[in-house]
């Protein structure tokens, strides 16, 4: 419950950070850290319209993209606090219950008949399919390394191990960008799309929602912050320390997701958006990246080098 608590106050201001490192980086005021927030709220008061040749899935892909998204909440848990639902090989349901709620949105982007969409949603898909192996990589690279296959027991276990202390913390920085490079790739954020294009020929998960309106696109923008703040957890509890107080972990998970947030518009300030035939290479290099993750945990448990 905490992991959840957490996560809805940090989304609360997530993407305010963002526009705000941007608006700073760029010598502007911009708008304050809750105009988000008010965008959503907005959009959550009026009404969803729908196109006559769209069906009961372009209804529902929204409520089922955004629950899938909260549910996932329920398997983070917060250092030794455990997660309100935890079972061995969770983290496996977790990643296919989120690309169940990507699945709900590409259908449905493709339900609207527009060739734009559909090339958006092919585009996300096809990036989300590269991703993939690079979650699977480093979740593993722990399960490994703590002989635990659940988030909950994984993130207690994982400063107590009989491993060297420095060695955790390499694999744990090393693992906390990458998990943050995998929420820049899920959200289609720079570099690999760029949220603020409108040219439909270059966008990705934009032009997926340029038919969704009021309610609807209330809760996909929702969700697109959650995920944020989702994968910003799974960061944090790779630093979470099992002999610290409560307050002080909390002082953590708050820094490691407002340096997160910081971390995105410092990209977007000063990186432009790679050409669609370079995002491909970039995804292989986040997934190569977690074979060193995979290699250092096998090291450390003594399968190679060890004595």
């Amino acid at each position: 419950m905490l992991t959840i608590i957490l996560a809805l106050v940090t989304g609360i201001f997530f993407t305010g950070i963002i526009i705000r490192v941007k608006s700073l980086t760029s010598g502007r005021k911009g708008p304050d850290i809750l105009q988000p927030l008010r965008d959503i709220l907005r959009n959550l008061k009026k009404g969803s319209v729908y196109s006559e040749t769209t069906s009961f899935i372009f209804k529902i892909a929204p409520s089922i993209y955004f629950s899938t998204i909260v549910a996932s909440l329920f398997f983070i848990p917060f250092g030794t606090h455990k997660a309100l639902i935890s079972f061995d090989w969770d983290f496996v349901f977790l990643f296919y219950m989120l690309a169940m709620g990507k699945f709900l949105m590409v259908i449905a982007s493709l339900d609207t008949g527009s060739s734009f969409e559909g090339m958006g949603a092919s585009r996300e898909a096809f990036f989300s399919m590269l991703i993939e192996p690079a979650m699977f990589m480093i979740m593993g690279s722990f399960a490994i390394l703590t002989g635990h296959t659940s988030f909950s027991d994984i993130f207690s276990k994982l400063h107590n191990g009989s491993y060297p202390i420095t060695m955790t913390y390499a694999i744990s920085i090393l693992s906390a960008l990458i998990v943050m490079l995998i929420g820049m790739v899920e959200n289609s954020r720079m570099p690999v799309d760029d949220p603020k294009t409108h040219l439909e020929l270059t966008m990705i998960h934009e032009v997926m929602i340029l038919d969704n309106s009021g309610f609807d696109l209330g809760l996909i923008m929702s969700a697109s912050i959650l995920k944020f703040t989702l994968f910003g957890a799974i960061a944090a509890n790779l630093f979470l320390l099992p002999e610290k107080s409560l307050l002080i972990n909390i002082a953590i998970y708050f820094s490691v997701q407002i340096f997160y947030a910081a971390f995105i518009g410092i990209t977007e300030s000063f990186m432009a958006r790679f050409r669609m035939k370079k995002n491909p290479q970039f995804i292989y290099t986040i997934t190569a990246a977690t074979l060193l993750i995979f290699i250092a945990a096998i090291h450390s448990t003594g399968f190679i080098g060890g004595n």
